[in-house]
């Protein structure tokens, strides 16, 4: 059986359905199951737990932290770009610019991202917010096998996100960050109007601290 409600191992209270905004856009798209755990340090979970043939995906701002978010808390499949750019970028001139070989990121990326799906298990997928179909495929691939794709949205303010890609040593251009930071705006934006994200059956918010909170993001067996 595929539990597709998000927990949170702290309190073992799944996540709870935030109104809609009026009854027609509810009955036009449910709205997700939302968690907002914003504005809790020390009091957020310490594990979120899907089914076992869910999705998960993890967005936000270049440098908000999605990569080490996956790293320090997925246990199992994760399929991140950062990876794959590492990866390539190990195997090249230092001097070379990223512009030069980031096709052939992409192509490395998505076709690990194929892979892990075929597996039929549970995968975490870092989502850099401005490839709509990407995630488009991930909620046909969950429902494909009987699962749900769930969303986990971590809301860094700029300064920060620029602060993390300085520490970080790489960064985006400024026509990108607008890009990224627009998308990011706007998908916030709907799910605090409880606007159902398509394809997306749950949306967890997170901001550094709670992020920072979580010891572990896996599936249900």
């Amino acid at each position: 059986m595929n539990r597709t409600t998000v927990y949170a191992t702290t309190t073992g209270i799944p996540v709870r359905q935030r109104p809609c905004a009026g009854a027609r856009e509810q009955a036009k798209s449910p709205a997700p199951a939302v968690r907002d755990l914003r504005d809790r340090p020390g009091g957020g979970p310490r594990t979120l737990r899907f089914g076992p043939r869910d999705l998960a995906v993890v967005t936000g701002l270049p440098g908000s932290g999605k990569s080490t978010l996956m790293r320090r808390t997925v246990p199992g499949r994760r399929v991140d770009s950062q990876d794959a750019r590492d990866r390539w970028a190990a195997r090249l001139p230092a001097a070379l610019p990223y512009a030069f070989y980031r096709p052939l990121v992409r192509l490395a990326h998505y076709a690990g991202l194929r892979r892990a799906l075929a597996s039929g298990e549970g995968v975490v997928v870092h989502d850099c917010g401005t490839q709509p179909w990407v995630r488009a495929w991930l909620a046909r691939e969950a429902r494909r096998r009987g699962g749900t794709l769930h969303l986990v949205l971590l809301d860094v303010p700029a300064d920060t996100a620029r602060r993390g890609q300085r520490e970080r040593g790489r960064g985006v251009s400024r026509y990108a960050f607008h890009r990224h930071r627009t998308a990011t705006a706007r998908l916030l934006d709907a799910v605090e109007r409880g606007e159902s994200p398509a394809g997306c059956g749950s949306v967890v918010l997170l901001d550094r601290a709670s992020a920072d909170g979580l010891k572990r993001i896996e599936f249900a067996t």
